[in-house]
């Protein structure tokens, strides 16, 4: 970020922390609850509207900022003794900054519907110091493959299940003039989720999730190195110019119709749905690589709604978090913005979202977000990256896995020496 917009960021902090959070007035409970969220903003608006009509004396003002500048906002208000009353937080590593007492109030005992949740949800709303639960996860995510049904059918192509299958129907794709996938390199976060979709069924998934967090094996393994050489097999299918293609303009030609495949999160679903109503989308799982092997699934909490320990209304506020780990909140989200909500006992009615609910009983860590972003340089960072340079023809396998595991090893200490 440069020197201007960082100023520019601290001064929208600062001005967001001018009031204490929860000011009330003429007894009335006024909260603000902060998101990341804004193309959410019509579901949270309209819940809250459901809160306060059966809270009356409750009011709830949800604020966006932009994804990008969210945590640094969030982090300058919170140190100041500021910020929101309501907290939409990340997970996992990025949770941890304000996973603390003095900044959020610890739920476990205070909304006992979290003893419902599955306890790998939970595990992105915990802090690592202290082994509490600070949020309420709000999101599961599974990452997948959605394809043109009308797209392959026109080129005579089944949705491939193993990996020969998938690079033929790459190629018949091509030859067709079909641009096979959508995918571009130009922002490296977006290659982490191609190869947290494709990776795992060739690494071998939470087996070798469990050895690498644990310190039992390192990205230098072949089981990694060689995923990533199975992952450089898409290159002469993504479209012309790929290093260039941002996200927007992967989720442009999937929408329009100028790609058939679009390797992402499920939480397009709805996006796509919402910006191309006449889409016929599939959805299908990363292809394994022997036919009959079960596929991983990468999957990862998204992220958690928290209380700010500096609240002046905590009672209400408390309330409000109660209600997001509601089966009521949760079917709620799960209908309206097409995701997979954390809370238990969720009906999902989405025919897609119900199959990537099935293929997530065989799900796995997503691998750098769950495991290896806890300090910096974090292994998104690194993977990001190197796999800009991998698709750039800049880097080879081994030398991805030799940069990630030396960049990892100046904080993961069973790393060191290897």
């Amino acid at each position: 970020m440069g020197r201007r917009a960082w100023v520019a960021v601290l001064a929208v902090a600062l001005a967001a922390g001018l009031c204490p959070a929860g000011a009330a007035g003429q007894g009335r409970a006024q909260l603000t609850f902060w998101s990341w969220r804004g193309e959410d903003r019509a579901f949270y608006e309209g819940m809250i509207r459901q809160f306060e009509a059966q809270n009356p004396g409750t009011s709830i003002e949800f604020q966006t900022y932009k994804p990008t500048e969210y945590n640094t906002v969030l982090s300058a208000a919170m140190q100041a003794g500021k910020g929101p009353d309501i907290v939409h937080l990340r997970a996992y590593g990025a949770l941890q900054p304000f996973a603390r007492p003095e900044f959020l109030v610890p739920l476990e005992d205070k909304v006992p519907e979290l003893k419902t949740f599955s306890s790998q949800w939970l595990d992105g709303a915990r802090s690592r110091a202290d082994g509490k639960v600070y949020g309420v996860p709000f999101a599961v995510q599974g990452l997948v493959i959605f394809y043109n049904k009308k797209m392959l059918q026109s080129a005579g192509v089944a949705p491939p299940k193993t990996w020969e299958e998938f690079i033929a129907a790459l190629k018949t794709l091509r030859d067709r003039g079909i641009t096979p996938l959508a995918n571009g390199g130009k922002e490296g976060w977006t290659l982490e989720i191609a190869m947290g979709v494709l990776g795992p069924n060739f690494y071998g998934g939470t087996n070798f999730y469990d050895a690498v967090s644990r310190g039992q094996t390192t990205f230098k393994s072949p089981q990694f190195t060689g995923a990533l050489a199975k992952m450089q097999e898409i290159a002469p299918y993504m479209p012309q110019g790929f290093m260039g293609v941002s996200y927007t303009d992967m989720q442009q030609l999937f929408i329009n119709e100028q790609a058939a495949m679009f390797i992402g999160g499920i939480w397009e679903l709805g996006y796509f749905k919402s910006q191309n109503p006449s889409l016929d989308i599939g959805v299908m799982p990363g292809p394994v690589a022997r036919a009959g092997d079960a596929p991983w699934i990468s999957s990862y909490d998204d992220g958690n709604y928290a209380v700010n320990a500096r609240s002046a209304n905590p009672a209400p506020a408390l309330k409000f978090i109660r209600f997001t780990a509601s089966r009521e909140w949760g079917q709620a989200f799960t209908d309206q913005l097409r995701q997979i909500s954390a809370v238990p006992g969720v009906v999902i009615h989405d025919p897609q979202l119900q199959e990537v609910q099935t293929w997530m009983r065989h799900a796995t860590p997503y691998i750098m977000l769950v495991g290896f972003r806890w300090k910096n340089p974090t292994g998104s960072e690194l993977i990001q990256s190197d796999l800009q340079g991998l698709f750039a023809g800049r880097m080879t396998p081994q030398q991805v896995g030799e940069d990630v595991t030396r960049g990892l090893a100046t904080w993961f200490e069973p790393f060191r020496g290897q």
